[in-house]
């Protein structure tokens, strides 16, 4: 079990904020415009499928989990409260948000069945999440240029992401969700995040017409790709899911601690769960 506090994050995203506002650079704010758009929609889905689940178990057992679900549920509705205020910004810049529309669709699909399956998805999203934060809390110098309020939301919610990156997997063993699911989610959870995320950042750089230029491509070359890259970096850890002996604490770092004790003055917490 893990003891998760929920934080409200002092900063004010009322203001107007720069269309470029990743250090100018056009590819890394439209890839983390892209990730964005997501969250909304995404959090009260992961959201949802722990509820769902955990009203399944024995009532000792719920009895036992509810702390911590709780504690999930609260960080990821602030997740969600704070991204929403965001894309109203790249809203009223005229990005438009495909991703949405396309995983609410999908997730009809699984209504219905086993709330297992849901929160399969959910691990399998955490994973990518879990991954994301330990690669940005290493480099934040990819955010070092970009405006100050944005820089600490983003470390913010990667600290959030990897505090509590065990707690759907975790649930979903405790409820006797199984490993071949586990992995299989995992497969196809792979194959649309990647599709959805590369569709939409693409779709924002041909809104600011920063699609075909070199500097662009440049760009996410530096960002994505190679060891240091958010995909190459993250290749091992992405295999290990598929391994029966996988579990997300493996890859602790200590980066989300760190920051959550040095940024203390960025953020609230509004309750120890």
């Amino acid at each position: 079990m893990t003891d998760l506090v929920v934080r409200r994050l002092l900063i004010d995203l009322q203001p107007p904020i720069p269309r470029t506002w990743c250090g100018g650079d056009a590819f890394a704010t439209a890839f983390f415009n892209a990730l964005s758009m997501s969250f909304p929609f995404g959090e009260q889905f992961f959201i949802d499928a722990l509820r769902s689940v955990l009203v399944t178990l024995p009532p000792d057992a719920q009895t036992r989990w509810q702390p911590e679900v709780k504690g999930f549920i609260g960080q990821e509705a602030t997740h969600r409260r704070i991204h929403s205020l965001f894309n109203a910004h790249l809203e009223r810049q005229g990005l438009v948000d495909g991703w949405t529309p396309r995983a609410a669709k999908r997730a009809t699909r699984l209504e219905g069945l086993d709330p297992r399956h849901a929160l399969a998805v959910t691990a399998a999203n955490e994973h990518f999440t879990a991954m994301f934060a330990d690669w940005l809390l290493a480099r934040p110098e990819v955010l070092d240029n970009a405006e100050p309020r944005l820089k600490t939301m983003w470390l913010w919610h990667a600290a959030e992401e990897s505090e509590h990156k065990t707690t759907a997997f975790d649930l979903y063993r405790a409820a006797g969700g199984s490993e071949k699911a586990r992995k299989r989610w995992f497969a196809v959870t792979t194959s649309m995040f990647l599709r959805d995320l590369l569709r939409q950042t693409a779709a924002n750089l041909n809104k600011e017409k920063q699609l075909w230029k070199r500097s662009t491509w440049a760009s996410a070359a530096r960002l994505l790709l190679g060891r240091k890259g958010l995909f190459g970096a993250n290749l091992k850890a992405w295999r290990r899911y598929f391994s029966s002996d996988f579990h997300p604490s493996e890859h602790e770092s200590g980066l989300a601690d760190a920051w959550l004790r040095d940024n203390r003055d960025t953020y609230v917490p509004v309750g120890a769960r």
